[in-house]
C-alpha cells in the first residue's frame, strides 16, 4: 500500500520532531534534570481538553488547538521571559514560523490542512473565542500540575512556588477547580514535609 504525498510531508515531520526533543526552558532554569519536552506539554494539554464538560465549548476544537498552539516553537524554540524578548517580538517570531510551516513545510496538496493549522494558532494567539480562552487556561493549569510533579519528584528539595502565580489568570471554572485541587494538595505536601523535618522532630521531642 502506498500513501500519496508521504515523502513530501517528511520536512514537516522533521520540523515537528524538534518538539519531542526540545525541553521546556523554564524548568531548565530551575535545575530540573531531563524536564518535559514541548511535545509532552502539548500532548497532555490535548488530553486535558478532552475532559472539557462545558457544553458551550467545542472540546474537539480545543484538542486541535492544544496540539497546534506551540508548534511555532519547533522553529523558534521555547521563548521565556528570561530571554528578554518582548511579547510583540515573540508573537512576530512565532507568527513568521507558523507562516513558514504552513506555506513551505506542509505540502501544497494539503493546503486546506495547512490553513486550518495556521488558523488554530492565530485563534489561540488572539484569545477571543471561548475555545482559545479555555485552552489558554489549560496551558496554565498543565504548568501548575507539572510544577507540583517536579516538587514531588525532588521530595521537596526544589520549591517551585513562583509558578503558582498562574492560577490568578485561570478563569474557566472547570480548569480553575483543577488548579485549586492541585494547589491544595501541594499545600498538604509542603506541610507534611515541614512536620517530618529533623528540626520539627527535635522541637517535638523537647516539648515531651
Amino acid at each position: 500500500m502506498t500513501y500519496p504525498g508521504l515523502p513530501a510531508v517528511l520536512p514537516f515531520l522533521d520540523c515537528l520532531s524538534s518538539l519531542k526533543t526540545t525541553p521546556r526552558t523554564g524548568w531548565l532554569y530551575h535545575g530540573i534534570e531531563h524536564p518535559e519536552s514541548i511535545a509532552d506539554h502539548m500532548y497532555r494539554m490535548g488530553v486535558l481538553c478532552m475532559l472539557c464538560t462545558d457544553p458551550k465549548i467545542n472540546k474537539d476544537h480545543c484538542v486541535k488547538m492544544a496540539l497546534v498552539h506551540d508548534m511555532a516553537e519547533s522553529i523558534v524554540g521555547d521563548i521565556t521571559p528570561h530571554d528578554n524578548v518582548t511579547k510583540e517580538e515573540k508573537h512576530r517570531m512565532e507568527s513568521e514560523a507558523m507562516e513558514k510551516i504552513a506555506s513551505q513545510l506542509i505540502p501544497k496538496n494539503y493546503a486546506a490542512n495547512a490553513q486550518e493549522i495556521q488558523a488554530l494558532f492565530q485563534e489561540y494567539e488572539a484569545a477571543e473565542t471561548p475555545e482559545a480562552l479555555f485552552v489558554k487556561d489549560v496551558d496554565k493549569f498543565e504548568m501548575i500540575a507539572q510544577m507540583f510533579e517536579y516538587e514531588r519528584k525532588y521530595a521537596g528539595e526544589k520549591n517551585l512556588e513562583q509558578f503558582t502565580w498562574a492560577i490568578n489568570i485561570v478563569k474557566h471554572p472547570q480548569v480553575r477547580g483543577w488548579a485549586e485541587e492541585v494547589l491544595a494538595e501541594r499545600k498538604r505536601f509542603w506541610e507534611q514535609l515541614k512536620t517530618n523535618t529533623p528540626a520539627a522532630a527535635s522541637n517535638e521531642s523537647s516539648k515531651n
